[in-house]
C-alpha cells in the first residue's frame, strides 16, 4: 500500500499509520451491526479541550456495550494527544481538528473458523471542521426543523451511551433537508417532548432563563456541561425538564450546543422565529462570550472568519 503525500496519521489497532492503512474488515461488527461506540473532541487554537470528559464519557459508553479495550482511558488520552501532534502540521492556519474515537466489538467469526485477529477494533484519527460551510450559521443562524421521528427511547437502548449505530437520527437528518437543504434536524422523545438534534444537545430561554431537555432522555453532551457551567458562573438560572413544541414556539431565544459548535444560535424552529430579535440573543451572547472566555478564544469568529 502506497502512502499519500501529506496523509494524515491515525491509531489503528495499537500502531500509528497513514489514514489509507486503516482498513476495517467487512466482517466487523461496527460495519455489520453498527456494534460499537465512539466519542468526538475538538482543538481550540490546536490544543485538545476537556479530551478528559470526552475519554470518560466513551469509556462508560463502552462499559454499556460491554466492550474491553486493551488501552486505559489514561493511555487514550495519550494516544489522543500523540495523534493530534502527529498532525497539526497539516492543519491550514486558523483552522481546527474534529478528533474521533471509534471502537468497535471487533470481527465476527466465519462459521466455526478462529479470527485473524480477537478483540475490539480501535481507531483514532483527526478531520478537519467544517468551518465553511457552517460559517453563515454564526451570523444568520441555525433553521432547526422537528423531524417525524422520534429519538430511540430509554426502553429500546440507552440514549446516555454514544453508540456508533447513528440511523436514527440519520433518518431525521435526510427527512429534514429533502424539505430544507439548509435545515437542521430536531427529534422530539417518544413522549412527544423536545429531545435533541443530530448532535447538538437543544436549548430554550424564557424570562432571561434557561431550558433544556432533562438527561435521563438525552446523550449528555460536554459541551452542554459546560453551558451549565458557564451559566452557572453569569448567574443563569438552568432548568433541566421535560418541553414540548409549544415551548419552543414561545421561546424568547433558541440555541444548539455540540463540541464543533461549541453553541450557535438557532434563527428558526418549524420557519418560526423565537420572539428575541437578533442573532445571536441576548442571553445566547453572554453564554457564547462566557464560553470564549472559558476558551481563551473566539470560535466565533473563527467561523466567521471563512464567510465568502
Amino acid at each position: 500500500m502506497t502512502d499519500r503525500p501529506n496523509e494524515r496519521i491515525s491509531y489503528f489497532n495499537g500502531e500509528y499509520v497513514p489514514e489509507s492503512h486503516v482498513v476495517v474488515p467487512f466482517r466487523d461488527r461496527g460495519f455489520r451491526w453498527g456494534d460499537g461506540a465512539f466519542d468526538t473532541e475538538r482543538t481550540v487554537n490546536g490544543k485538545l479541550f476537556r479530551l478528559k470528559e470526552h475519554i470518560d464519557r466513551l469509556y462508560r459508553s463502552l462499559r454499556y456495550l460491554k466492550i474491553e479495550v486493551n488501552e486505559t482511558p489514561e493511555e487514550m488520552v495519550a494516544i489522543t494527544e500523540e495523534v493530534v501532534k502527529r498532525n497539526l502540521s497539516l492543519l491550514p492556519e486558523g483552522e481546527d481538528y474534529w478528533v474521533f474515537q471509534n471502537v468497535s466489538r471487533g470481527a465476527d467469526w466465519v462459521g466455526d473458523e478462529p479470527n485473524l485477529r480477537r478483540g475490539p477494533t480501535v481507531i483514532v484519527h483527526v478531520q478537519p471542521i467544517p468551518f465553511r460551510s457552517r460559517a453563515k450559521l454564526y451570523r444568520e443562524g441555525i433553521e432547526l426543523m422537528i423531524a417525524p421521528f422520534r429519538r430511540t427511547p430509554p426502553e429500546s437502548q440507552s440514549p446516555r451511551a454514544k453508540l456508533t449505530n447513528y440511523i436514527n437520527v440519520t433518518l431525521a437528518d435526510m427527512h429534514v433537508k429533502a424539505q430544507n437543504p439548509d435545515a437542521w434536524a430536531g427529534l422530539l422523545d417518544i413522549n412527544g417532548n423536545l429531545n435533541e438534534g443530530t448532535g447538538q444537545n437543544l436549548w430554550l430561554v424564557r424570562d432571561g432563563e434557561l431550558y433544556t431537555p432533562r438527561r435521563e432522555m438525552i446523550l449528555e453532551g460536554v459541551s452542554r456541561d459546560t453551558v451549565i457551567d458557564i451559566a452557572a458562573d453569569l448567574g443563569i438560572t438552568v432548568h433541566e425538564t421535560d418541553l414540548d413544541l409549544f415551548d419552543s414556539y414561545t421561546a424568547d431565544e433558541i440555541f444548539l450546543s455540540s463540541t464543533s459548535l461549541c453553541i450557535c444560535p438557532v434563527r428558526s424552529i418549524d420557519s418560526r422565529r423565537p420572539a428575541q430579535e437578533g442573532i445571536p440573543g441576548p442571553v445566547t451572547r453572554r453564554l457564547m462570550d462566557g464560553y470564549k472566555t472559558l476558551l481563551d478564544y473566539d470560535f466565533e469568529q473563527q467561523y466567521l472568519q471563512f464567510l465568502d
